[in-house]
């Protein structure tokens, strides 16, 4: 490995680190950075994958302030993430990349498009809970019980190609919690590392000698500081420039992905 693939590496898992953090995504730019260098597709998603579990965690722990409060909706997300999770590895070992192909770009115009319509269907749901006379910010069982399922689906995609969950995650979240964007980001932050944990300890036990130590390395080293500059940053965005941020930061990954 050259001083220059090194560096590039480093930088990319910083940048991907500070990403994830804010918005999530970040593999939008470790991934082409591991595969421009030589990386099979497959190795460098498991590579990465390994690295960007160091990030996740400093991450996770500049938000742990807007966690308050969350600890009995993410009893329930934490588990659906970490089953989606183990089934999502599974497919990324056993199915070829070809399969999910034509449906990441798919999922991710729809994310962004409820991303966008958040506010309207926030006030709208809102309109009809005070209409009915139920208290706007109770989450019910049959919310709690959509939030779950939808937590479990993203698990799946998350740990199978980990582009873009955060989004995905953060559009579900939006659509059915009476939720601040800067809280949903931290239960985001949490359920991501929960996906990124599981891919991370399957890849290793299923696939140790196909996976390159020495960038998820490199990964883990940018992804840690960058997690944490991204979240000390991030918590100081409005609601508006944080889902601003998603939106532009989604357009960009879709590009990517179509190119």
């Amino acid at each position: 490995m050259s001083a220059v693939e090194v560096v590039v590496i480093l930088v990319a898992g910083f940048a991907a680190g500070a990403i994830n953090a804010v918005v999530g995504s970040g593999t939008l730019v470790t991934f082409p950075t591991l595969v421009a260098f030589g990386y099979p597709p497959q190795i460098a998603t498991m590579s990465n994958s390994i690295g960007l579990v160091a990030g996740g965690v400093s991450g996770t722990w500049g938000y742990r302030g807007e966690l308050r409060g969350q600890g009995h909706r993410l009893a329930w997300q934490a588990p659906a993430s970490f089953v989606g999770a183990l089934i999502g590895a599974w497919l990324l070992l056993h199915l070829p990349p070809s399969v999910f192909a034509a449906v990441v770009p798919v999922l991710l115009v729809a994310a962004l498009i409820l991303l966008v319509v958040q506010p309207r269907i926030q006030r709208w749901v809102r309109a009809r809970s005070e209409a009915g006379g139920h208290a706007v910010d109770r989450i019910t069982r049959a919310r709690l019980t959509v939030l779950t399922i939808a937590t479990f689906a993203v698990g799946i995609y998350g740990g199978y190609f980990t582009a873009a969950q955060g989004i995905l995650l953060m559009a579900a979240m939006g659509v059915i919690l009476p939720e601040s964007m800067q809280r949903m980001n931290a239960a985001k932050n949490v359920l991501s590392l929960v996906v990124n944990v599981v891919a991370a300890v399957a890849f290793t036990v299923v696939a140790f000698d196909r996976i390159s130590w020495a960038a998820a390395g490199l990964i883990a080293v940018g992804s840690l500081l960058g997690g944490s500059i991204g979240a000390r940053y991030g918590r100081r965005l409005s609601p508006t420039a944080l889902r601003a941020l998603i939106v532009v930061i989604g357009l960009i990954g879709l590009w990517r992905l179509l190119a």
